[in-house]
């Protein structure tokens, strides 16, 4: 066979398990889990159910695609998936024939194993499928010897879903064959001898590369990040193998390791870094790459491409799981996006990963500018196709400014973020205006609370100590409702307007942050009894409800409390008195215009 041909065959299962196979360790590991496995059973089943073997339909499984290799062997470079899970139904077959007539049943161990002699003379033991892979460890050899019972289950993802998918093999013969060993045989049967798969052959392992992408092209069996992968062994010289599966396996340890979608992983990883035209969807990720070979540079050298692919994935973790800057240390304004995004919002890394080559002051102040706008897109509730649109068009600028270009990095910001937050300034006054306990999630509103709190506190004090803002957001902080959450008859008929008691005490303007300790001793208390409380609180903006601090002349502590309202009663006009001091407090927080029409108080 020249090197360039290319054989093809539909074979019976019965034929394929006479060769030898070897899922070479650049492979990704097996996959399926009980949905797969049990479909192919079904389908398998289905076909043959109501026909004697001889009448009975050929059933077409799909292809592999292999090359061999100098020691007889068949490099499976397409279809490992599902030659692992045929392999453990071929064993798990032998064992229950076995547990139910009680001998081992023959015809299979070389089905499973074969021994042969080499050119020495000496005997050599080979099983039929050889994962060389290394999260595989020894479990499929195991089953293959029928010595489940020593293995060791637990580990990595791969061995937890081989041992999952023999279990429900085992469990699929159970059910649908019960203690029938003849319908069991009927079954193995057919499997063997009329479901069918094309094995497709070439000597050469690029060209095996390129055949498995074309089956794939369309991502139809695998996703782009496994195209991708796939892409990059084909470029690759093959004394490079070695190295850029090591790479591969720590970038998806990196990514799997932070619980992310390695897909939206990878997309970010394109927005963030290269020129793309439109925003792209999941599915489209593999064909943007095939086709843009000369932005990314991984014909050249593969192994620098997935280096970066490796470094984006260790900063994205740095960024978004730890909250920390190049040089380890926390970063305030990272964590303080980690509380405002919760786990569902990624967007912003995009952004992130663009600046990532900025020096850690200018880092330090992009991350600011960046928590301010994602604020403002997610409190005034604008679509998120729009703004990441938006981060990505962005990113393509912010790419352009160099590390230590403090000019560069001002007219980003003017060109970005400043334009954005004029744009929205409206929107945002009336979301504060509206916003109550239930407007948003739990997790976002005690982060606002705590942004307003901490600005107050940052502005008095001037000390590191407040720059956390998990000093405003543990578990010791509580949302106080000012106008009791759960009155007295008698509270609530104190209420200027009663019959709204429920509208005005879930108003931002009636909550406030409290230490626990305070809290505990004034719940149900009317306004007048809770004031005592609330001047001994250490958060300035709630202290200064009922006693607004004061010291010497023009200090910090006096500038930064001067337009916080110190109430002496509590009704309807006094809670939306204090929302629109939030709000205009809020313009100040999150950088917004301060050409409003209201003013603090």
């Amino acid at each position: 066979m020249s090197k360039q041909t290319i054989h093809s065959q539909d074979i019976e299962i019965a034929t394929v398990f006479k060769d030898f196979y070897v899922v070479p360790d650049y492979q990704r590991e097996y996959v399926w889990e009980t949905e797969q496995v049990e479909q192919l059973l079904g389908d398998i089943n289905d076909e043959r159910t109501g026909n004697d073997l001889a009448n009975a339909p050929e059933y077409f499984i799909g292809s592999i695609v292999v090359c061999p290799r100098d020691d007889e062997v068949l490099e499976l470079i397409d279809g490992q998936q599902r030659m692992t899970t045929l392999f453990l139904i071929l064993c798990a077959i032998r064992d229950r024939i076995k547990k139910l007539e009680g001998k081992e049943p023959e015809g299979f161990d070389s089905m499973v194993a074969y021994s042969s002699f080499d050119l020495s003379g000496r005997s050599r033991f080979r099983y039929r499928l050889d994962l060389q892979y290394e999260d595989s460890g020894e479990i499929i050899k195991h089953i293959a010897k029928g010595t489940l019972d020593e293995a060791d289950g637990s580990g990595t993802r791969s061995i937890e879903n081989i041992l999952n998918a023999y279990k429900v093999v085992l469990n699929f013969l159970n059910q649908e064959f019960k203690d029938e060993a003849k319908d069991l045989r009927a079954f193995h049967g057919y499997l063997f001898n009329k479901v069918k798969l094309i094995r497709i052959q070439t000597e050469d392992v690029a060209k095996a590369l390129k055949i498995f992408e074309t089956i794939n092209d369309r991502g139809v069996s695998l996703d782009s990040m496994d195209l991708l992968k796939n892409l990059l062994f084909m470029k690759a010289r093959r004394t490079d193998f070695d190295k850029l599966k090591d790479q591969w396996k720590e970038l998806k340890d990196t990514i799997y390791g932070m619980r992310e979608k390695p897909l939206r992983f990878l997309r970010y990883f394109v927005l963030s870094r290269y020129n793309v035209e439109e925003i792209l969807r999941e599915d489209e990720i593999y064909v943007w790459f095939s086709k843009n070979e000369g932005q990314c540079g991984y014909t050249a050298d593969p192994v620098a491409f997935t280096n970066k692919l490796l470094d984006a994935a260790k900063d994205y973790k740095r960024l978004w799981k730890d909250a920390c800057d190049s040089n380890g240390a926390k970063n305030p304004y990272l964590e303080s996006i980690g509380s405002l995004a919760g786990g569902a919002t990624r967007q912003h890394l995009i952004l992130l990963l663009a600046g990532r080559h900025l020096s850690p002051n200018l880092f330090d102040r992009l991350t600011r500018h960046v928590e301010e706008i994602l604020f403002v897109y997610l409190i005034t509730r604008e679509p998120a196709r729009n703004w990441e649109r938006d981060f990505a068009r962005w990113a393509k600028e912010l790419r352009k400014v160099t590390d230590d270009d403090e000019a560069g990095l001002e007219s980003f910001i003017n060109y970005s973020f400043a334009r954005a937050k004029a744009n929205f300034a409206e929107r945002f006054d009336d979301a504060f205006r509206r916003l109550s306990y239930y407007g948003v999630q739990r997790y976002r509103l005690r982060y606002i609370l705590a942004k307003l709190t901490q600005y107050i506190d940052e502005q008095a004090w001037d000390s590191p100590t407040y720059r956390q803002l998990n000093r405003y957001t543990n578990k010791t902080v509580h949302i106080e409702h000012i106008l009791s959450e759960t009155p007295t008859a008698e509270l609530r008929d104190a209420f200027d307007k009663s019959d709204e008691y429920e509208d005005y005490v879930v108003r931002l303007g009636n909550l406030t942050l409290l230490e626990d300790t305070i809290n505990s001793s004034i719940r149900n208390d009317s306004y007048t009894e809770k004031m005592p409380g609330y001047k001994q609180s250490s958060f300035l903006l709630t202290k200064s409800l009922a006693e607004k601090p004061h010291v010497g002349s023009d200090t910090r502590l006096n500038r930064a409390v001067a337009d916080l309202i110190q109430f002496e009663c509590w009704n309807s006009q006094m809670i939306q008195k204090r929302q629109d001091m939030l709000t205009a407090l809020a313009r100040k927080v999150w950088g917004m215009s301060t050409t409003s029409k209201d003013g603090v108080g």
